[in-house]
């Protein structure tokens, strides 16, 4: 299910890319509706349903019966992965920003103001939420610590990127730096942020890094061992490309 949505701007985007998340979506929507409110009512809110299974969809669309016609949806399947979602949310986003936020409230998206801040302040083009920064307040198991800090020093040796955290789902991005790079991007799940990232800092694009309060809110993860060897495969697709078929140059 395909709704419309308007051309006209707005300040904020905001992308949920949701894949069965029929549990936590609503909540989501609901606080980033009270946050966005207060702080700046021009915004959208972009749900991109990835083929979910379950009734996100559903959920979604019942909330907006309600009368929020700034909380647009967006489906398709087959699941296709987080990646191309935030494709194709970038795709119809009308958003002077952009913002990326999970689906499950690990991230609260109150921290868009603080990443606003940063933005405006030191002119950055894109402001990432990072679990590494110093001031970041992380509550999650030690196996997806030591997951992170495993990622960061394979992306620091392969890239030598001055970024300690690609993938920490919220990030803020100015419209056209966004839409002018991610069209770039092949990876469709695991390491489209590190690609993404890895093209906005070739253009040579400012990027900086936010401190993040995660509190994990999921009963089961997602990320097992089979996802963190699929990460590590698509990362080595990224580097081929970087490296050997300079397609990012």
């Amino acid at each position: 299910m395909q709704q419309n949505i308007s051309k006209n701007p707005v300040d904020f985007s905001i992308l949920i890319p949701a894949y069965n998340e029929e549990t936590n979506i609503v909540a989501t929507i609901k606080e980033t509706v009270k946050i966005l409110e207060a702080f700046n009512p021009s915004y959208e809110i972009i749900v991109i349903d990835d083929g979910s299974r379950d009734k996100t969809c559903e959920k979604v669309l019942s909330f907006i019966s309600t009368g929020n016609n700034k909380v647009k949806i967006h489906s398709y399947f087959p699941n296709k992965g987080k990646g191309y979602a935030l494709k194709f949310g970038t795709d119809v986003a009308n958003g002077n920003h952009i913002l990326f936020l999970d689906a499950d409230l690990d991230l609260h998206p109150s921290q868009l103001i603080e990443m606003y801040k940063i933005m405006r302040e030191n002119n950055a083009d894109v402001v990432i939420g990072s679990k590494m920064h110093k001031d970041s307040m992380i509550n999650y198991p030690f196996f997806r610590k030591i997951l992170s800090s495993s990622y960061y020093l394979i992306i620091k040796i392969l890239f030598r990127l001055k970024i300690k955290d690609t993938q920490t789902g919220i990030k803020l991005f100015k419209q056209d730096v966004l839409k002018n790079c991610i069209s770039r991007v092949l990876v469709k799940r695991y390491a489209f942020d590190l690609e993404l990232l890895l093209i906005i800092n070739r253009k040579g694009y400012r990027i900086l890094e936010a401190p993040v309060h995660v509190k994990e809110n999921r009963e089961f993860r997602r990320i097992g061992i089979k996802d963190a060897f699929r990460v590590f495969f698509d990362t080595l697709g990224v580097f081929g490309r970087y490296y050997f078929k300079k397609q990012y140059s």
